[in-house]
């Protein structure tokens, strides 16, 4: 006897937007083994960011294993008696798919797929099938792309193993593997493709880039773990129109902004896709061109989400990519979010761990105006210190200096007003002939 289509798997009867859910979302079994974590309280807090990122990717997590090992099963990652136990409590579940916090190599997923008789994925095919779903623009879309490819060319050449083999004698060449070369030398041809696109793509970022420090903006970078609030920062400081939802990876299109600053300067802030503890390397690469964006900032805001439960650890995430796209070593200024909602004590222990961190709640707005303060004073304090002498004719010359770099000293002589100021190197190749360092 069939269920109705009004009425969902607890029984309730269904709205008709519920119903549509209903249908496309999945029922999900989540498998973790604390891979890479120190503490039980680690491996579940992991597993339950996986539950986050499964509900972000359509699917509705019925129930959590947690299997503490010391190495995985080289054939099934949890030993066969766990799968056995696991593909019960699936069938029993009416599980669609089972999905392990770690990354499977592609023999134990095609063997784990056996034994469960269902699909299973891994953490990475998880992040990836997010960022496609959420990828709006088309080098975003390129990126998510190249990376699924990536992603999956190793397991299609695994599967061809699985298949058939090619010998050399009559009766051994088997179509099975024709077709698989056939398949891995259009996915190799479109990886090329892809990577000409993506490098056309940087190669007018760069030229971007370079036009702005002719200008001599200076750039902000705000990063942070996925969900720390930088798309909700970014619209309170810029007025602008990012999206902002409470998911992860609801921003993966850098997006950059116009900021002004308490003292009038303009600098240019941008918010770039959030990070995520051990975020897929395929992505990292594939995403280099738009990360570029931070390894070339004059200041990277990091971004913490202050009602995390384990803020540390996401920290250490961000900081972990950070270093892998050569930003690691870039000025950071470091601002807990989120204080509207979070723990006093949390906070202020967050703040007494990173000296110079910046309390705010970006949904209130309470905290910006000190912050607006902070990156002023830190991009002030970046730029070198000069000594000129200006003419009184030129006083063009000495309100620009005023308007684009911090005035320290200003003393009036008979040659002319001699002044000490921080300034941007593409300020100081204009006022070159005035300096006298």
């Amino acid at each position: 006897m069939t269920r109705d289509a009004h009425v969902g798997r607890s029984g309730r009867r269904l709205t008709a937007t519920e119903v549509d859910l209903e249908v496309v979302r999945q029922r999900a079994l989540l498998v973790g083994t604390g891979a890479g974590t120190r503490t039980p309280e680690e491996a579940e807090e992991s597993l339950e960011e996986l539950a986050l990122l499964v509900d972000t990717a359509g699917a509705d997590p019925v129930d959590r294993e947690l299997q503490r090992r010391p190495t995985p099963d080289p054939a099934t990652y949890i030993g066969r008696g766990k799968v056995a136990e696991l593909a019960e409590l699936a069938e029993a579940l009416d599980v669609d798919v089972v999905v392990f916090d770690d990354e499977l190599s592609p023999a134990q997923q095609r063997n784990l797929e056996r034994l469960f008789e269902r699909d299973v994925v891994d953490r990475v095919a998880l992040i990836l099938d997010i960022f496609a779903q959420h990828a709006s623009s088309q080098e975003g879309m390129l990126q998510v792309e190249l990376a699924q490819l990536r992603y999956r060319l190793p397991r299609l050449r695994g599967r061809g193993t699985q298949l058939s083999q090619q010998g050399a004698g009559i009766g051994t060449r088997g179509p099975g593997e024709t077709q698989l070369e056939v398949d891995r030398r259009r996915i190799l041809r479109r990886v090329t493709r892809l990577e000409h696109d993506l490098a056309g793509l940087a190669r007018t970022r760069a030229t971007q880039r370079k036009a702005r420090q002719r200008r001599s903006i200076p750039t902000i970078a705000l990063v942070g773990y996925t969900n720390a609030g930088k798309s909700t920062l970014t619209n309170r400081l810029t007025d602008a129109d990012v999206l902002v939802e409470n998911r992860l990876f609801s921003t993966l299109d850098t997006t950059t902004r116009r900021l002004r600053l308490p003292g009038g300067e303009t600098v240019l802030c941008s918010d770039t896709v959030g990070f995520v503890r051990r975020l897929p390397h395929e992505l990292v690469e594939a995403f280099r061109s738009t990360l570029a964006e931070v390894a070339h900032a004059d200041l990277v805001v990091h971004v913490v989400d202050g009602a995390a439960t384990d803020p540390e650890a996401q920290i250490a995430a961000v900081r972990e990519v950070l270093a892998e796209i050569d930003a690691g070593d870039l000025p950071e200024l470091m601002v807990v979010n989120k204080t509207d909602v979070a723990d006093p004590v949390e906070v202020q222990a967050l703040l007494d761990a990173h000296r110079g961190a910046v309390a705010v709640s970006a949904r209130t707005g309470a905290g910006v105006p000190a912050l607006l303060d902070v990156i002023a004073a830190r991009l002030r304090s970046l730029a070198t210190v000069h000594e000129l002498l200006i003419p009184y004719d030129r006083g063009d010359v000495l309100a620009g200096l005023h308007r684009e770099g911090e005035v320290l000293v200003e003393v009036h002589t008979d040659a002319g007003t001699r002044v000490q100021a921080r300034l941007p190197e593409a300020v100081v190749s204009r006022v070159r002939e005035f300096v006298r360092d």
